[in-house]
C-alpha cells in the first residue's frame, strides 16, 4: 500500500480530521509548501522560476555569507555532522561552550544556554519555571511557541490584550497565584512592533512577578550594538529583564536559539528544562558557523543601518500608495489587507510579477487582519525596493 493511500485511509477513519481540513480549505486558510533550490538570498529559485523575495527572516544577509559558510565547512571537517547525543551525555562540544560564552558576553548577561530551536527554548523555559499554583500571563499576540509553552505547563495560563499594561496590571492584582510569570515577544513577529520593556519590567517588579522576553526578531537586527530591543533601554539591567530569549535562525542566518540570564537561571534550566535535557545537541558545525555570524553582527553595524534605511524608504513609499502599515520600525513591515481572500490575491499578483511575499492569515494573525508580511534584509538593494513599491502599486 502506498503512503498516499495510507494517509487517505487515516483521514477516512477519523472524519473529524477530514472536516477540519475541508473547513481550512473553504476559509482560504490552507497552507502550501514551496521547495526552493539554492541558498537563502534576496533572489530565490522556486519551482523553476526566479523570484525577488521579501519574506525571509535573514535580516542581515548572513545565511549565505561566505565567511559563515566557510566556518561551517571547516567545522564539519573537524567535528563531523551530528553531535551524537544530548548536551548532558556526549553531545556538548567545545563549539557549543564557546558560543554560549560569546553570546552571554554579547548580550551583557552572566550566562547563556543553547537550544536546538526557538520553539524548544520557549516551551522549555516556561515549563521549567512554572509549577502548579502559578500563573503565566501572556500578550495576546505572542508567538505560538510562547502560547504553547503556557498551555503545556502545569500552571494556569491567561492572555492579556495586546500591549495593554493596564489590563495586565489588573490581572496581576487579582491573581491569587503562588508565583507569576509575565511573557512577551520583544519585537512581535507578525506586526514588527516593539513591546514596552520598561513598562513590563516595572509591573513585574511591583507585583513580584518574573519577566520573560522573547526577542527572536530583535536580537542581531536592531539596536546600536545589535543586542535587540534591550539596546533601546540602557537603564534596564539583567535583574530588570531576568529571562531573555534570542534566536540564531534569523538575523544570525544560522539555526538554534539561546536563553540568557544570571548563573542561577541557566543552571536551573540545565537541570529542569526537559527540551534541553532530552534533546540532541545542535550540530557543532552549526555552532561554529554561528560564532562567525556573531562576529560579523558585531563587526558590521552597517548591515543594521542599511536595513533601517530600506525600512524608512519603504514606509514612505507604501504610505504614499495608501497602504495600511503597522507601527513598526523593525525589518518586519506588515501590510494589513483584511480578508484572507484579498491577502492571497495580492500575494499571487506579486508572484506573477516575480516577487515572493507570502500571505499571512488566521490563525497566525487575528481574523480580519490578514496581511502581507514584508521583511527586509541587508541583501536587498534600492533597486529591489523600488521594484517592490512599483509592483505593489500595480497590484493593490
Amino acid at each position: 500500500m502506498t503512503l498516499a493511500l495510507q494517509a487517505h485511509d487515516l483521514i477516512d477513519s477519523f472524519p473529524h480530521l477530514a472536516k477540519r481540513l475541508d473547513k481550512r480549505k473553504s476559509e482560504k486558510l490552507y497552507r502550501h509548501r514551496l521547495a526552493r533550490t539554492g541558498p537563502q538570498e534576496a533572489e530565490l529559485d522556486i519551482a523553476g522560476a526566479r523570484y525577488l523575495s521579501f519574506c525571509s527572516n535573514d535580516y542581515l544577509g548572513l545565511a549565505n555569507h561566505p565567511e559563515v559558510v566557510a566556518s561551517f565547512a571547516q567545522a564539519a571537517q573537524r567535528y563531523g555532522l551530528g553531535s551524537g547525543g544530548s548536551h548532558m551525555i556526549s553531545g556538548h562540544c567545545h563549539a557549543h561552550q564557546a558560543l554560549e560564552e560569546e553570546l552571554a558576553d554579547f548580550m551583557g548577561r552572566d550566562k547563556a544556554l543553547l537550544f536546538s530551536n526557538g520553539y524548544m527554548a520557549n516551551t522549555g523555559v516556561i515549563n521549567a519555571l512554572m509549577e502548579p499554583g502559578g500563573l503565566v500571563l501572556q500578550d495576546s499576540l505572542n508567538h505560538a511557541s510562547l502560547l504553547d509553552g503556557g498551555w503545556l505547563c502545569r500552571a494556569e495560563s491567561q492572555r492579556y490584550p495586546h500591549a495593554n499594561l493596564e489590563a495586565l496590571e489588573a490581572m496581576l492584582a487579582q491573581s491569587q497565584a503562588t508565583h507569576q510569570l509575565i511573557v512577551s515577544d520583544g519585537v512581535f513577529s507578525m506586526d514588527g512592533v516593539a513591546a514596552d520593556l520598561a513598562g513590563l519590567s516595572s509591573l513585574a517588579k511591583r507585583h513580584k512577578a518574573l519577566l520573560m522576553i522573547d526577542d527572536a526578531h530583535g536580537v542581531g537586527s536592531i539596536g546600536d550594538r545589535g543586542r535587540g530591543l534591550i539596546d533601546s533601554y540602557p537603564d534596564l539591567s539583567q535583574e530588570d529583564v531576568p529571562v531573555l530569549v534570542g534566536t540564531l535562525g534569523k538575523a544570525f542566518g544560522s539555526s538554534g536559539a539561546f536563553v540568557c540570564g544570571d548563573e542561577n537561571l541557566i543552571e536551573y534550566l540545565v537541570q529542569f528544562s526537559r527540551p534541553y535535557v532530552y534533546s540532541t545537541a545542535m550540530p557543532p558545525a552549526i555552532a561554529e558557523a554561528t560564532r562567525t555570524a556573531l562576529r560579523i553582527v558585531q563587526r558590521d553595524p552597517w548591515r543594521r543601518s542599511k536595513v533601517q534605511e530600506l525600512v524608512m524608504k519603504f514606509r514612505r513609499g507604501a504610505q504614499g500608495l495608501g497602504l495600511e502599515l503597522t507601527d513598526s520600525v523593525s525589518p518586519i513591515q506588515a501590510i494589513i489587507l483584511g480578508s484572507s481572500e484579498r491577502a492571497l490575491a495580492v500575494s499571487e499578483g506579486l508572484r506573477q510579477r516575480g516577487l515572493f511575499v507570502t500571505a499571512i492569515r488566521p490563525p497566525t494573525v487575528p481574523v480580519g487582519t490578514a496581511r502581507l508580511r514584508v521583511t527586509f534584509s541587508a541583501s536587498h538593494t534600492d533597486e529591489h525596493l523600488h521594484k517592490l513599491l512599483r509592483v505593489l502599486e500595480e497590484v493593490c
